[in-house]
């Protein structure tokens, strides 16, 4: 099993590794020659040093093919960064034609979210979840490992269950090297949580390595369903 069409990475808040998860899943669908395009709708921070998303699923995946649709200068929410900066939010309904566009002629669109699923991108409250909605697409939960990602992705996937999104799985986003007790735990209860197999897990320090050895960590840390072949 291959993803194929829209595909949405959100998470259960920020720095849990959406970025590293959407170049993994682009990186294996690379590899099987299909045609990948990654849509970043609203890139935040770009006045600090921090790489953009976008960038940093280039130089992971090689993936050339990719759009940054807006572009605010302080590390808040989209919406929140585009009121500071004086700039237009957003436009969620461009966005989604954006993405349907890409989808026409490419076997897989990436779409990488901006904080947690319920983020704001304008005034009117539009999130992540509204924009999958749109696309009909299903979204991939990107969570921590430690302690307090039982609750957070717990709360996320309710969410997704409310507005009738489809699961596209759960992925822990950067598994320590050397786990402790509730690293441990939380990864047999997050199963419990998603009902199921985890769609992957990625060790730390992955968004470090060369492309070659990223492909190999992605094949080897992400699930069928994501294109890799991790079990269990």
């Amino acid at each position: 099993m291959t993803p194929r069409g829209v595909l949405v990475v959100s998470g259960t808040g920020t720095g849990v590794g959406k970025t590293v998860v959407t170049a993994a899943i682009a990186a294996l669908a690379l590899a099987r020659g299909d045609r990948v395009a990654v849509v970043k709708p609203a890139q935040t921070g770009t006045a600090t040093e921090d790489v953009p998303d976008a960038e940093t699923v280039r130089r992971l995946s090689g993936l050339t093919d990719t759009h940054e649709l807006a572009r605010f200068p302080d590390p808040l929410s989209p919406e929140a960064a585009a009121r500071a900066a004086g700039l237009a939010p957003l436009d969620l309904c461009a966005a989604a034609a954006h993405v349907a566009k890409l989808a026409e002629s490419r076997d897989l669109v990436l779409v990488e979210g901006a904080g947690g699923l319920l983020v704001r991108y304008d005034p009117d409250g539009g999130t992540i979840a509204d924009l999958a909605a749109s696309l009909d697409a299903p979204v991939v939960v990107v969570a921590a490992a430690g302690l307090g990602t039982l609750n957070h992705t717990a709360l996320t996937l309710e969410a997704l269950a409310a507005r009738k999104l489809a699961n596209g799985g759960v992925v822990i986003g950067s598994w320590p090297r050397q786990p402790g007790l509730a690293e441990l735990a939380n990864l047999a209860d997050l199963q419990v949580i998603a009902d199921g197999p985890l769609a992957g897990v990625l060790p730390e320090g992955a968004g470090a390595q060369n492309q070659a050895a990223f492909l190999a960590a992605a094949m080897e840390g992400l699930a069928p369903r994501l294109g890799g072949r991790r079990t269990g």
